[in-house]
């Protein structure tokens, strides 16, 4: 049986020359580079052209920016935050374990700063329409990062498929006090120092104290890791480190392998704000401006070159004897021209034209690049012109909108994605443990848990008070152990209630278990509530506001069947209250009628009394 013809090294540096110098033809006039692409979003974003700064006559060339305030909107309009990020129930049962459970998601999210991570994300996302996360396990932790573009080599047609490759570059130092890595290896590897590269080869400084390295992570034969032939035909996951210098021998390169290893799964997941069919990375905001900023620019240009100029000052004679000489001292305006026999000393009429066609022109691609991106003048804060009905403006912006809104889901999916795929199954890992957690949590969650844990442990204290009472021939009565209760009920109610919205949870409150026991068995249904969707505000306000005056307006009498109806649905479909959180609440007379024996019950006249 023949070994395996290549090697990790030749499988990277294939692979990176076909990132670098290959093109893929999605369809019969759509070519496409993944690698230009990404230089080109990164020269846009910081104001460069990709073609020199400067013309073929040496003039320096404007760079009107209309790229990064359409992404800087595409990344405000989708946001996400923790406090999106939920765990639900799929079984009534599980309700209390879920909030547990929910609580040590945030514990973690606020450990590992997710919410950087989710900023960094969506800036990614806005950028480039695609991003790369990567989560990685070490010393009981899970770290999540956002890849930068740059340093990433993947297939541009079919990432989840192919290998992915990590472009590192690590000091001597670092490289010896990595525990993984293969000393030896290091020991040859650090006499080839050269200053740090980009992806494309080039480099980004002069300094020769880093090295580069090559992180590869992908299903590759088990012959990689044996070297046993017999094993060329076995796939499995693996990373492996890998760099290389040219050897001596032409087209020949010296391989370093400094790590390889089997792993459970890739660590790499790839998340889109629009998911593009037969590309890896999507359509961000600034590729959808490509064209536009192009023609911004060149009107700019051209603006430019009519006003500089226009700004000198030429003439004409029919005297020889002036020519490429200066009539003006000291500035550099004013050549001579000979321009026609026995002709006096004339200015050379080199005024700008027609620049408002130019401007006209650089307008229009604006806004076609605003109408691509759904970023009109308003989300941009721009005044709109006199005149201008704010209906129309409104109706414009949740136009616009509703693009973001289905980003904003598509960005939740993925949440939910990572949350099943890698942080959940971490979780339970790390659950054998009875340390004490806090949540912060919404008020609606907070009267849930309160209503149960107020009177579940004022029980315990209670029954616990009245067993000592027994042994000491003090057995209260019926009436006081009521009492004892409801005392024990108001202090505790009153303390928890001082920590503000923030509960703090141990396992023995809910079992005599660890929090590993207790959510052992239990079914994870992940959803991400989407909160960070565009809102209305003021319409938010109305609602509430009328809301507000409904139930005033009631006097504490149940609402009317149909009315109730009505109310619920206009709730339930401007979002700005769950009608369940009503029905939740102490004195249900807004969602439900109350029972007739009430209606008729002898405390009524007392409270209207003291009403």
């Amino acid at each position: 049986m023949e070994t395996q013809t290549k090697s990790i090294g030749d499988l990277v540096r294939e692979a990176e020359s076909d990132y670098i110098d290959g093109t893929t033809q999605t369809s019969k006039y759509v070519e496409w580079s993944l690698y230009e692409n990404i230089e080109k979003i990164d020269a846009y974003l910081s104001s460069k052209h990709t073609s020199g700064e400067f013309d073929s006559m040496g003039r320096e060339k404007p760079f009107m920016n209309i790229v990064t305030a359409s992404r800087n909107i595409w990344y405000r309009a989708t946001d996400l935050d923790r406090k999106n990020v939920k765990i639900r129930p799929t079984k009534s049962s599980d309700d209390m374990i879920v909030f547990i459970a929910t609580a040590h998601l945030q514990e973690w999210m606020r450990r590992e700063r997710f919410g950087v991570f989710l900023n960094d994300w969506g800036r990614t996302l806005a950028s480039y329409g695609s991003a790369i996360s990567k989560f990685v396990e070490k010393n009981g932790k899970l770290t999540p990062s956002v890849m930068a573009w740059n340093r990433m080599i993947v297939d541009p047609v079919d990432f989840d498929n192919n290998l992915k490759i990590e472009v590192l570059e690590y000091t001597e130092a670092q490289l010896r006090q990595h525990p993984g890595y293969d000393q030896e290896m290091v020991d040859k590897l650090v006499e080839t120092k050269k200053a740090r590269e980009t992806t494309g080869l080039q480099n980004k400084d002069n300094r020769a104290d880093f090295i580069k390295l090559y992180e590869v992570h992908g299903n590759l034969a088990l012959s990689h890791l044996t070297g046993k032939p017999e094993d060329d035909n076995t796939y499995v996951d693996q990373m492996q480190v890998v760099s290389f210098v040219a050897s001596k021998e032409n087209g020949k390169f010296d391989d370093f392998v400094l790590f390889k290893g089997k792993e459970k799964r890739c660590p790499y997941m790839i998340s889109h704000l629009i998911e593009e069919d037969g590309r890896t990375q999507g359509i961000g905001a600034v590729e959808h401006l490509f064209d536009a900023q192009w023609m911004v620019n060149h009107s700019v240009k051209s603006i430019k070159d009519q006003l500089d100029l226009a700004s000198k000052l030429f003439f004409q004679t029919s005297d020889g004897n002036f020519l490429g000489q200066n009539a003006i001292e000291s500035i550099e305006t004013g050549d001579v021209m000979i321009h026609a026999p026995n002709e006096p000393l004339t200015q050379v009429n080199n005024g700008s034209h027609d620049i408002t066609s130019q401007q006209n022109f650089a307008s229009m691609w604006k806004v076609l690049g605003q109408e691509i991106t759904s970023t009109p003048d308003s989300l941009m804060g721009a005044n709109q012109p006199s005149g201008t009905a704010w209906r129309q403006v409104e109706a414009l912006q949740m136009e616009a909108s509703s693009l973001f809104e289905l980003m904003t889901e598509n960005k939740g999916l993925a949440v939910e994605d990572m949350l099943r795929e890698f942080v959940i199954p971490f979780l339970k890992k790390k659950m054998d443990t009875g340390e004490e957690i806090a949540a912060t949590l919404k008020q609606y969650d907070i009267d849930k848990i309160d209503s149960r844990y107020v009177a579940n442990k004022a029980t315990e204290l209670t029954n616990k008070l009245i067993v000592e009472l027994a042994l000491s021939d003090e057995m209260p009565t019926p009436e006081d152990q009521a009492l004892l209760q409801e005392v024990a009920e108001k202090g505790i109610d009153a303390t928890i209630k001082s920590q503000g919205n923030t509960r703090y949870f141990i396992p023995s409150e809910v079992e005599d278990k660890t929090w590993k026991e207790i959510l052992k068995d239990l079914e994870w249904d992940v959803e991400v509530d989407i909160t960070g969707e565009p809102r209305d505000t003021q319409n938010l306000m109305a609602t509430l506001n009328t809301t507000l005056g409904i139930v005033a307006g009631l006097g504490g009498q149940p609402m009317p069947e149909e009315m109730k109806v009505i109310f619920n649905k206009i709730l339930e479909m401007t979002g700005a209250l769950s009608p369940i959180e009503l029905s939740a609440l102490p004195n249900k007379g807004i969602t439900e009628q109350p029972q007739e024996p009430q209606l008729a019950s002898p405390p009524v006249e007392p409270l209207q009394g003291n009403q």
